[in-house]
């Protein structure tokens, strides 16, 4: 098998990172469930070639569906024995394919966080324009607070087994040592949108502090009586001698005209780069509907069915990246947490209707506390159009 690497996010300076705190690699044999909750779009079975919908725990998979799929004989995990991967043939609704606890981090570390993958359809003529698995990783407290996100990108087909890191870096709480682990799958199913995944890893970053670079003092020759000039004379002045205050010209410093400007430093700001957005914001209108400036904090969020509940389900997507999926609003809140600071001063977020419910259009209401501040947003999307929701740090 062939192994690459793709790092998402810049390692921090100074950082030299110890053995894996904790390891996810799916061990061996019939081990029980990681999913701590049932999943909507997704069941787990017993198979090593999954239909749509279902994934598995599996040291091989062989001539799966007629051969559209890669042979893998053995996991990722150098040197285990009959050591089990995670199998996910998409569901034919996007969704979360896993969710677990994450227990034992230190408060206030940085870490860094890895995972294999790999696409395991083959390419074909029978599937000449995948749909591929557009993987999305979230780390959030036990009260919905996300610790880190970022969407992997698609995972592409290859004409053999290959499978690429994916890591990106996060400070733990100050307040936490348990995190929940989501990964989801962004794209319906279809052809080429079948995966496996492995060997997810948290390895802490312990800093070096570099040594002090010491410069030998330089040597002064001596200074012999010999070389002392000889004194000036003291000149004293008459007392009758009126004193004259008046400066010389000569004395004054007068700023050159032809004499170089000391160049100025010039900060400018980093821009904010999105990721692409998906087909489901490019092909609909995101008409904006509120737009807030707030202070640094957090921002927390509550959605809620608007008027009669008739089954209106929703998406939501933060700064071009899926947040959430197939949410189905009632009169209970759907909760989450954005915090926003100097690192991060802007965010976007578009709710999307995957349906219009039983009484058209989709309805929603959005309560938004920033601060000490409440805002009650009322929405309207259809098939046609989004909304969209700005903050934005009061400077």
């Amino acid at each position: 098998m062939i192994f690459s690497a793709f790092y998402l996010k810049g390692q921090p300076a100074n950082c030299i990172f110890k053995q894996p705190q904790i390891v996810i690699n799916f061990g061996a044999g019939n081990v029980s469930d990681l999913n701590t909750e049932a999943l909507f779009n997704y069941r787990r079975v017993g198979s090593y070639c999954p239909t749509d919908g279902h994934y598995s725990y599996t040291p091989y998979t062989s001539d799966c569906f007629r051969g559209d799929w890669l042979t893998l004989p053995e996991d990722h995990t150098p040197g285990d024995a009959a050591g089990n991967m995670m199998l996910v043939n998409a569901s034919p609704y996007s969704g979360t394919f896993l969710k677990t606890t994450i227990t034992g981090l230190k408060k206030g570390t940085i870490y860094e966080f890895a995972v294999w993958m790999m696409n395991v359809c083959r390419i074909t003529d029978k599937c000449p324009y995948p749909l591929l698995p557009n993987i999305f990783i979230m780390l959030q407290t036990p009260d919905g607070k996300v610790v880190m996100q970022f969407g992997a990108g698609e995972l592409v087909r290859h004409n053999a087994a290959e499978w690429t890191q994916y890591r990106a870096f996060f400070t733990s709480p100050l307040a936490e040592t348990t995190l929940t682990l989501t990964m989801i799958d962004t794209n319906p199913g279809g052809c080429g949108n079948d995966f496996a995944l492995d060997d997810i890893t948290f390895r802490e970053c312990v800093k070096v502090t570099p040594k002090p670079v010491v410069t030998p003092a330089r040597k002064v020759p001596a200074i012999t009586k010999q070389q002392h000039p000889p004194p000036k004379p003291i000149l004293k002045r008459k007392t009758s001698e009126p004193v004259k205050k008046q400066l010389q010209v000569s004395q004054i410093a007068k700023p050159s005209i032809d004499s170089p400007r000391q160049p100025v430093a010039v900060i400018k700001q980093k821009p904010i780069v999105f990721p692409d957005p998906p087909p489901l914001l490019t092909t609909r209108a995101n008409p904006l509907i509120k737009q807030i400036e707030t202070e640094a904090g957090e921002i927390r969020i509550n959605l809620y069915d608007n008027g009669e509940i008739d089954g209106d389900s929703i998406s939501l997507y933060h700064n071009n990246v899926l947040l959430m999926t197939h949410v189905r609003l009632s009169d209970k809140a759907t909760s989450f947490h954005i915090a926003i600071d100097a690192a991060h001063p802007h965010h976007e977020l578009i709710l999307v209707a995957e349906n219009l419910g039983s009484i058209p259009p989709n309805t929603s209401l959005m309560v938004i506390t920033a601060g000490t501040k409440r805002y009650e947003v009322f929405i309207s999307s259809t098939e046609q159009k989004n909304a969209k929701v700005i903050f934005d740090l009061k400077e």
